[in-house]
């Protein structure tokens, strides 16, 4: 996760949210215990299918969206991208600090497919989801868990859907703060009153 303070009170924090084609740790899901891999383009897809995607606060508040341009989310090589910019002053202060713990999201998974192992928990691939939201995890949430499923009434039809949280506790990339400052303006009024100066009294005669 990268972090970096400006000078208006705002932060932008970048980092991946997931990776795509690799396993997870063990998570319980609707299909029980497995682990899980999100295949290639699913969450391309699911960028494409949303016009809004919020960015929350643990999972409750929220905070910024793809809607009004203050975050970015994109799926590359490795996996779902993040760019916001967050303005609310606590998460902000929890950035400062260094208490942002990693990044979560909500999904309704729309198709998967489950891969028996020998001797090994079955393998769960997420071919199709909805992506509901982009979570930020910081202060003092507890659990700040791997997996959950939890069961919701869907805003589409009267029939029970699973909304599953994910979490990707080993992201590539160590939190980095940096502090952005207004670059130092130079005062050359004295230099430019004294070379006209010069140049006028070169020029009498």
């Amino acid at each position: 996760m990268k972090i970096e303070l400006r000078a208006d009170g705002s932060a932008v924090i970048e980092g991946y949210v997931n990776a795509v084609c690799r396993d997870s740790r063990p998570v319980p899901t609707p299909r029980g215990m497995v682990v899980e891999c999100i295949e290639k383009r699913t969450f391309e897809r699911a960028l494409r299918r949303r016009k809004d995607i919020p960015l929350m606060y643990n999972h409750r508040k929220k905070i910024a969206s793809t809607k009004d341009g203050t975050v970015q989310l994109k799926e590359d090589t490795i996996g779902l991208y993040a760019t916001c910019v967050v303005s609310d002053p606590d998460v902000v202060a929890e950035a400062r600090a260094g208490k942002l713990k990693g990044w979560s999201f909500g999904m309704h998974v729309l198709k998967d497919e489950l891969e028996e192992r020998t001797d090994k928990i079955p393998r769960r691939h997420i071919l199709e989801m909805d992506l509901k939201e982009v979570t930020l995890a910081g202060g003092n949430a507890v659990p700040f868990y791997e997996g959950t499923s939890v069961e919701v009434r869907s805003e589409e039809s009267d029939e029970e859907a699973v909304f599953e949280h994910r979490a990707w506790m080993d992201a590539p990339d160590a939190t980095d703060i940096t502090v952005a400052t207004p670059k130092e303006t130079i005062d050359y009024s004295e230099y430019e009153e004294r070379l006209k100066k010069l140049q006028k009294s070169g020029g009498e005669k």
